[in-house]
């Protein structure tokens, strides 16, 4: 895993956008997960900057979406779906044949996630997943018990889940209580994982699924295992990390660690 400490959120998305950015020139049609809520928003304001400004051409770029209520209609502004399309997805190039949102109306939705991992595959496998980490530690809506080495399904959301989420609605009892979800073994399929968390909020999960032991009740603690995890994290969030020294000072000496791995040049 590396870890990347930054001052602020502004900082975190800048980052996690240089790193998504990088990935797309060097392959132009790369295959980007996505996630929703309100951490990755600055990431995708900061590659909506770069494609306005800097070219940044998202017309070869597939992409699918961790997850999505069930019962919302891609017309509810409160779907991922909708929400995508407002942050993201209307204000790049990006080809529509192209996205993958998951449907939260499918009539079967066994037989739509078993579809959806075929799509996954079809494409090629995904060659960057976003994240954010949940307060209870989860991943997609993975939540605590979630195999790690599941698949897209249906799961039910935690009581905690839906509080965390209520702010978004009117009332807690218009929250879904389902959704379908990229699963934990979906997600670690990924090529590369970066994962941003912001605020003091997030700092106890993002200890555990660092610094913790991998465990289902914490689905993030599985890019433990993942052979090309990225943790972005604002000092807030870092705030209960044992090694934070450390992983700073990693960071600041990354180019050097670069050079010295690096093959010896043979003498004349």
């Amino acid at each position: 895993m590396e870890i990347i400490i930054k001052d602020d959120f502004a900082a975190i998305s800048a980052e996690g956008a240089k790193i998504v950015a990088d990935y797309i020139r060097r392959k132009p049609d790369a295959v980007l997960g996505l996630a929703t809520g309100s951490t990755p928003i600055g990431l995708y304001q900061e590659l909506i900057r770069m494609h306005s400004h800097e070219g940044l051409d998202f017309q070869q770029v597939t992409t699918f979406n961790l997850d999505e209520y069930v019962g919302l209609p891609a017309t509810h502004k409160l779907s991922y779906h909708y929400f995508m399309w407002e942050q993201l997805l209307s204000h790049i190039n990006i080809n529509r044949d192209n996205v993958h949102l998951p449907d939260g109306m499918a009539a079967d939705i066994p037989a739509y996630c078993k579809g959806y991992e075929e799509a996954i595959q079809a494409a090629g496998g995904i060659d960057i997943q976003v994240l954010g980490i949940g307060t209870d530690g989860h991943i997609g809506f993975n939540e605590p018990s979630s195999s790690l080495g599941s698949r897209t399904r249906l799961k039910t959301l935690t009581r905690e889940t839906i509080a965390d989420n209520a702010r978004f609605f009117e009332r807690a009892d218009q929250v879904p209580r389902y959704a379908i979800t990229m699963g934990v073994g979906t997600i670690m399929e990924a090529g590369t994982c970066i994962l941003l968390a912001s605020g003091a909020g997030k700092a106890d999960p993002v200890a555990k699924a660092i610094e913790g032991p991998v465990t289902a009740m914490i689905t993030a603690s599985a890019l433990q295992l993942h052979q090309d995890a990225i943790f972005i994290l604002d000092k807030p969030a870092a705030g209960k990390l044992q090694l934070q020294e450390y992983y700073e000072w990693v960071y600041q000496n990354k180019d050097n660690r670069a050079r010295a791995a690096a093959p010896i040049q043979a003498g004349p």
